[in-house]
């Protein structure tokens, strides 16, 4: 037997002895539960959102795909947001994808945006902080699949924290690599149109009985949601970059430069002023300066309010 022919033996094996025991099921029952799962969502997710943040959500389930695990988190391409997570007496490990769009568009209305004045958010990779940040909207997805599967003894579900799908160590070998299914819902906030995905081995997915959680009132928590999104971008460890400007040299006498030759600073009288930044954006006006053995900068400006800067942090 060739080594093609004995690849497709053992893959069809596989897949044979899967559906033998309960760990893969048929396209009609795979895409039956993804509609109940999106159903739930659809009912409860905007509500949590809106009574906590005042913004309108809409969900709407994109369909259910099934195959490895590994294959379909790198179907789903760049531009998401996914972390790994458990949750007791349901599934050992499932993981939530969300698009960076999404979380983008969120967190500016969160901070403060207009929503006439917010641009169709363009996606891309989240910064750390944004990853930060999407740790609450993964905890609310997490939350609602936790009240659907209705797994007994009441425990919460487990979440790694957030990482850029990009960023996802690359799978080696299917030994431990699960058969799936990818429940795909689209998600809107105001011009935004993104989508959440929720990735379930189908073994633990086709012992599920989804059942829609008890409606519960809404709660004045737009304010604490806020005040909990401002403190984690606090919180968030930022790089910055100091710049100081050099006098002006020609091009002749730049290319002639040599190791140990001296450019002074354009203030050659006076501080020297210095501009930081962080990503990109320019935070403060400082002055050169020197404490001990440490060279420092020393704050006489702000570019920006405090508002302005943490939006700018967020970009």
């Amino acid at each position: 037997m060739s080594q093609q022919s004995a690849h497709k033996a053992q893959a069809m094996d596989r897949t044979l002895f899967a559906k033998l025991t309960g760990n893969l099921g048929d396209q009609a029952t795979i895409s039956k539960l993804g509609t109940s799962f999106a159903q739930v969502y659809a009912e409860f997710l905007p509500d949590i959102i809106k009574s906590e943040t005042g913004l309108e959500i809409s969900i709407a389930y994109a369909g259910c795909q099934s195959g490895l695990m590994n294959d379909l988190i790198a179907g789903l391409g760049g531009n998401h947001a996914m972390v790994n997570g458990s949750l007791r007496n349901w599934a050992p490990k499932f993981a939530l994808g969300c698009g960076t769009s999404f979380i983008m568009t969120l967190m500016e209305h969160m901070l403060g945006a207009r929503p006439e004045d917010m641009e169709v958010a363009v996606a891309r990779p989240l910064s750390v902080i944004e990853l930060d940040l999407s740790v609450m909207v993964f905890d609310k997805i997490a939350n609602v699949l936790r009240s659907a599967v209705n797994a007994s003894g009441g425990f919460e579900p487990y979440l790694d924290p957030p990482r850029n799908v990009e960023d996802l160590p690359t799978a080696i070998g299917e030994e431990n690599d699960d058969f799936a299914a990818a429940i795909t819902m689209m998600i809107s906030l105001g011009k935004c149109v993104s989508q959440i995905v929720i990735i379930v081995p189908q073994r633990d997915l086709l012992r599920t009985v989804v059942s829609a959680p008890r409606a519960k009132n809404p709660t004045a928590a737009s304010q604490a949601w806020s005040e909990q999104l401002s403190e984690q971008v606090r919180r968030s460890q930022v790089t910055l970059e100091a710049r100081i400007r050099l006098q002006s040299l020609t091009l002749d006498t730049i290319s002639k430069l040599e190791v140990g030759d001296v450019i002074p600073f354009m203030d050659n009288t006076g501080d020297v002023r210095v501009e930081v930044s962080a990503n990109s954006k320019d935070l403060y006006i400082c002055e050169f300066g020197r404490s001990g053995e440490n060279y420092t900068v020393r704050v006489k400006d702000n570019v920006n309010s405090d508002d302005e800067l943490l939006r700018h942090l967020m970009n």
